[in-house]
Formats: C-alpha cells, sequence, structure tokens
C-alpha cells in the first residue's frame, strides 16, 4: 500500500486493517509491536529500545518508533492473542440488595397503559397533546417531555394499535430528580413486561455487566470480557498517549463499546430477550475510562494541575454512543471526584456498604490503578497511585491473567527450595482425571510466589536472588539471575515459567505505591494504620489474595486477619444499586461530593514513603511485627 513519507508503521498498518498489539500505548516501552523489515531501506527507525543487537540484526523494528521514508517490505509477526475466558464470566449467582426492592418505589422507568379518544373532527387536538392529556388525567404525570426519535414514531404507533399504547416513561434522573417524566417508547398495549435495564463497570483491564430485571430487581444474568482497549496500553496513562495520536480517541471509544456490546449480545442471548428491551443503563468507571467511553479528551487528566473535563457526565442516550439497546435509553454515568478517583470509587463505596457502619474504614480497590478511600462516613479523604499491571500479569515475563492454567497459589519448601503450586483448572482436562498443566501466574500466583521466596531466604529484602543457594531453581539466564517455577516438561507451552529479578523489582514497585498510598492516606489525616478497623478490598482481582501473603510483602498493612474483607467487584455493586434504587443514586451523588481527593504529586511525601516500601515488607519492620516474627523463627532454624 501506499504510504506518506514519516508516517509511523503501526499508522500504516492501521490504515491497512491490520491489527497491532501496542500495550504501552505506541511509546515504545513495551517491544510488543515489533516487526520485521526485510527491506530496510525505506525505514528510519527512532528508537531500539527492547531489541537486542540480534533482533536489529534479524531486521526487527517497533512499528509505533519505526517512519516510512521510502519503499520497505514488512512482515507482521503473528500478534499475541488476549485470553477470553474469564472466570468472572458466568450466569450471575442470586444478588442479595440491601433493601426490599419495590420498582413503584425506587424505580424511575415504569410501564404506563395509556387508552387515548381516538381525533375527530370535533376533536383535532395533535396527538402529543392527547397523550399527554391522558397522561396527566389518568397517572397525574405532568409536563412529559419526549425526544426527537420518539415524536417520530408517536403517531405511527398510535394508530396502529388503535390508540389503545403502553408507555415506558422515565419519571426522573438524577439531573432532574423532579422532573419532567421523559416518554421513552410506545408498546403495543396490555404489555406489563419485560422492562431491563444493565449496569456496567468500566474497569481498565476487564469490563462487566449485569443485565438486570427492573421490574423484580433481579440479576437475570452476569458477563465479563476484557476491554478491547487492552491492545492499545494496558495502563490508564498508555490510553491517554494514544488518544491523543491522530484518530486514537475515537478508535478507543469504539472499541470500548464493541466490548460493551458483546457483553449485551451475550447477556440478552442467555436471558432470550431483544435488547431494544433494555431501558436504562448505569456506568462506573475510573476518570479515564469514562472519558474515553463518551469521546472526551483524556489528555488533561495526565497533565497538571491534573482536571478532568467533567466529573459527573450528564446522561446521554444509548443511541449517540452506539450502545446497543433501547437507542433512547438513558445512559447513567456515575459521578467521580477527581482525574485518578472516579466513578469506579464512588459506586465502590457505596457498593461495598461502606457507610452502613461509623467504624473508621480503609476501602482499597487494587488493580492497574491503586485507588483508596479512608473515613467512617462522616468524613472521606481519597488518593490514587499508579501501581501498574503488573499484579494483572503485564510486565512479568511469564505472568497471564487469572484464565485457565494460571498458577495461582505457590508454596516453597524452606529447605529444598523446591516449589509447589496450584493451578487454575480447566473443566474439562479436570473431569477426565487431567491436570491442568501451567501456562503461566497470574496476580494472585505473584503475590503468594513473592512472599514464599522471601520468607524462605530464596531472596533479600531488596528482591535479590541468592545465587549461593546451590538449587538448581536459580540460575543465571538470558536476563540475569531467575528462579524456576516449573520445568518446561510441566508446562501446556513446554517452556520454563521463572520468575526474574526484574519481574521482582516491578512486583515490589507496585506494592510499595499502593503501601505509600493509603500510608500518605492515613499520614494526611493524623491516623495510624493501627487504629484502622476494617480494611473493605473491592476489585475481581482482591477477592483472590492471600491476607498472609500480601502482609508479607507489604503490600497490605499488618493487621488482624479479620479485619479483612473482600468484596468483588464494589463498583458494578454500587452501578447496580444506583440501577435500581434512587436513595442509592443520591448516595453515589452525594459520597463523591462529600469525598476529599489528596494528589500525592503535590509533594515529597509519597515518593519518600513509596522509596521507603521498596523493600519486603519495608524498611522499617516495625510496621510488619507478624513478618518479623516469621524471620526471627526461620533465622533460629
Amino acid at each position: 500500500m501506499q504510504a506518506p513519507t514519516g508516517a509511523l508503521l503501526s499508522e500504516v498498518a492501521r490504515q491497512a486493517g491490520i491489527d497491532l498489539n501496542m500495550p504501552c500505548g505506541g511509546q515504545g516501552r513495551c517491544g510488543r509491536c515489533a516487526v520485521i523489515v526485510q527491506d530496510g531501506a525505506g525505514v528510519r527507525r527512532r528508537s531500539t529500545l527492547r531489541l537486542t543487537p540480534d533482533d536489529l540484526a534479524a531486521g526487527y523494528a517497533l512499528a509505533c518508533q519505526t517512519v516510512v521514508e521510502g519503499d520497505a517490505v514488512v512482515v507482521i509477526p503473528p500478534q499475541e492473542k488476549i485470553e477470553r475466558r474469564l472466570v468472572t464470566d458466568k450466569t450471575a449467582a442470586k444478588v442479595i440488595l440491601p433493601f426490599t426492592y419495590d420498582p413503584l418505589w425506587y424505580q424511575s422507568v415504569r410501564l404506563v397503559p395509556l387508552v387515548l379518544d381516538p381525533p375527530s373532527m370535533a376533536d383535532q387536538t395533535d396527538d402529543w397533546s392527547r397523550l399527554r392529556r391522558v397522561m396527566s388525567a389518568t397517572h397525574d404525570v405532568s409536563d412529559l417531555t419526549a425526544d426527537l426519535p420518539t415524536l417520530r414514531r408517536l403517531g405511527t404507533t398510535l394508530r396502529e394499535h388503535d390508540w389503545t399504547v403502553t408507555g415506558v416513561v422515565e419519571m426522573d434522573t438524577w439531573d432532574r430528580p423532579d422532573g419532567p417524566p421523559r416518554l421513552v417508547d410506545l408498546l403495543p398495549p396490555g404489555r406489563t413486561e419485560p422492562l431491563w435495564g444493565i449496569a456496567v463497570d468500566i474497569g481498565t483491564t476487564t469490563v462487566s455487566l449485569y443485565l438486570v430485571d427492573l421490574l423484580t430487581g433481579e440479576v437475570s444474568t452476569k458477563a465479563a470480557e476484557y476491554n478491547g482497549q487492552i491492545k492499545r496500553g494496558e495502563d490508564v496513562i498508555s490510553r491517554i498517549i494514544y488518544a491523543s495520536k491522530n484518530g486514537g480517541l475515537a478508535e478507543l471509544q469504539s472499541l470500548v463499546v464493541d466490548t460493551i456490546n458483546e457483553l449485551i449480545r451475550r447477556a440478552v442471548r442467555r436471558a432470550k430477550i431483544d435488547p431494544s428491551e433494555i431501558y436504562k443503563m448505569t456506568v462506573a468507571g475510573n476518570s479515564t475510562m469514562i472519558h474515553l467511553f463518551l469521546g472526551l479528551p483524556p489528555n488533561s487528566i495526565r497533565l497538571e494541575p491534573f482536571v478532568t473535563t467533567i466529573n459527573h457526565p450528564l446522561p446521554v442516550r444509548a443511541g449517540e454512543l452506539g450502545i446497543n439497546i433501547h437507542p433512547q435509553a438513558n445512559v447513567d454515568c456515575l459521578p467521580g471526584v477527581a482525574s485518578y478517583v472516579g466513578a469506579d470509587i464512588s459506586a465502590g463505596v457505596v457498593g461495598s456498604q461502606m457507610c452502613e457502619s461509623n467504624a473508621l474504614t480503609l476501602f482499597l480497590d487494587v488493580g492497574t490503578n491503586g485507588e483508596m478511600v479512608l473515613g467512617d462516613c462522616d468524613w472521606l479523604i481519597s488518593c490514587a497511585c499508579s501501581a501498574g499491571p503488573a499484579f494483572e500479569g503485564a510486565g512479568v515475563r511469564d505472568g497471564m491473567r487469572a484464565t485457565v492454567g494460571a498458577i495461582e497459589e505457590v508454596w516453597v519448601n524452606s529447605e529444598t527450595y523446591e516449589p509447589t503450586y496450584r493451578v487454575i483448572p480447566n473443566p474439562r482436562l479436570e473431569a477426565r482425571g487431567q491436570p491442568t498443566p501451567p501456562r503461566g501466574i497470574c496476580g494472585s500466583g505473584l503475590i503468594s510466589l513473592l512472599s514464599e521466596i522471601f520468607i524462605t531466604g530464596v531472596i533479600d529484602k531488596a528482591g535479590n536472588l541468592n545465587f549461593d543457594l546451590g538449587s538448581p531453581r536459580v540460575r543465571q539466564g538470558e536476563r540475569g539471575l531467575e528462579y524456576v517455577v516449573a520445568w518446561g516438561d510441566e508446562t501446556e507451552h513446554g517452556r520454563d515459567i521463572v520468575i526474574t529479578e526484574v519481574d521482582i523489582d516491578n512486583l515490589i514497585r507496585a506494592k510499595g505505591a499502593i503501601y505509600a498510598g493509603f500510608t500518605v492516606l492515613a499520614q494526611s489525616v493524623g491516623i495510624d494504620l493501627a487504629m484502622v478497623e476494617r480494611v473493605l478490598i473491592g476489585g475481581s482481582f482482591g477477592q483472590y489474595i492471600n491476607v498472609e501473603k500480601a502482609i508479607q510483602i507489604g503490600l497490605l498493612p499488618d493487621l488482624p486477619w479479620e479485619k479483612f474483607h473482600f468484596l468483588g467487584n464494589t463498583a458494578l455493586q454500587g452501578a447496580l444499586l444506583a440501577l435500581l434504587n434512587r436513595e442509592y443514586r443520591h448516595r453515589v451523588t452525594e459520597t463523591a461530593q462529600k469525598m476529599t481527593y489528596l494528589e500525592l504529586s503535590a509533594d515529597n511525601t509519597f515518593y519518600e514513603a513509596f522509596t521507603s516500601a521498596l523493600f519486603l515488607p519495608h524498611t522499617d519492620l516495625a510496621q510488619f511485627p507478624s513478618v518479623a516474627e516469621v524471620l526471627g523463627v526461620r533465622n533460629e532454624t
């Protein structure tokens, strides 16, 4: 194909319809968009980061860092595919609501039976006024409004059904709690069901969805999928940078909408309904994800003074966004707090029921971004730190997401240094009595592994591997020292699964950022972490963390285990409560308004706390008495 001089190979590939993975957002940091230039005369490499001399000799170039300057022949290797098997993509277990659901009391969308007198020469009232008159007289609903697409279908629908119809009416929304009500659709007469809504959590890594019966309040099904934006950046900063490039924002918006529409397709197929029967949607997500979902430029989020376009977006119609539900359905993006504390946290606080108690509580959402809230709900203070995707498998040589074949827990013998591990099973293999071979290590496995090799002395507190153990498990690899978790004859792909010193450093930096974040948060209000009465951990990753192991590496504070509560996807739960209950919708807004945001980059306090946390478990072992005790026992033996 033809390309202008100076065009990036990644842009040329995209124009040719070739999909390149660029998890770093095209910054040249990850090396995953490497291509082979067979005739190199027509290209210029602006950067060779992540490429070895052997790679360069073989013709490799980073597509995001290589420009076209003439004719060239470029071969694109097979792209790594994102695994599409999520253990969370299941038919939903019964979700227990913290209130007795009454659709007439809590729900804003209703089905309203309407019988109109047909027009005549004696009564030439227009169709819209005629409908409003009946709505007011029969149902005490005044000041009814409608959007243009609804009005375009009005006259035809009334006449097709002989002036007897069922109206779908939205009584109020967060931005107009006192109305006026809006006519969303007109249905055939006698319709008393169905009436559906969806609650969505747009995570940086995973998008999750509940399909909900608005008449009963029951969750019919749950669906989850990796966010399609991952191939354009594994963290929010990479995606913000990618969005600022030509066409990047529109592409990222399309990718997340496509992901949501795929989840809707699955959910409605399972429930055996039509997507046009979905009349309401609530959305949680961090500030960057909400901006990209709405197509709002997110660049100001990462630039000082770190300001969003809007923290609380106004409701929009599904048709405007390309969401495949009823086009006039309201899409309500829940309110966020600041640039890095978004609607996933305000919804998560409500979804976790944090404010049902006056206990001093630390709420954590552990993921690509470490977001946290401290308070007793008379006051709340929040912050966010960039933990990075290490605990989700990225930036770790044999890291992977928590899917089939992932090592999810590890134990290391303190005398032989031999590991034992548990793998997320493949049900088909297990049914035949065959073990599932490992393919890599997921987040919970990495925490477990890091703890075990530290406690047993395979690594020191700085994360350096001990080469003098005399164990074949510790060896010199291509990129430095590494520890072999599984030999190649045990694995699915036939390669050794290892953790390297570079991996260990990435994990220590990730855990250090999270620990430093809530340490600074507590210090900012003069509270010692020992005073915290509850630690609520949200996020799909959080529910798989082993508390003991997380404390031993310094990821969580050294508190009694009974204080920790793992709640799963609290953002999705908050979105569900906001979908079903006006009162809870207002609580999310009030929570966001009440929360004080602490910007960690405002001074050196966070950096100092982060530096102190770059050891296992910490430079100050007095903060981890239970770990000191374990280490003392090990040293004695």
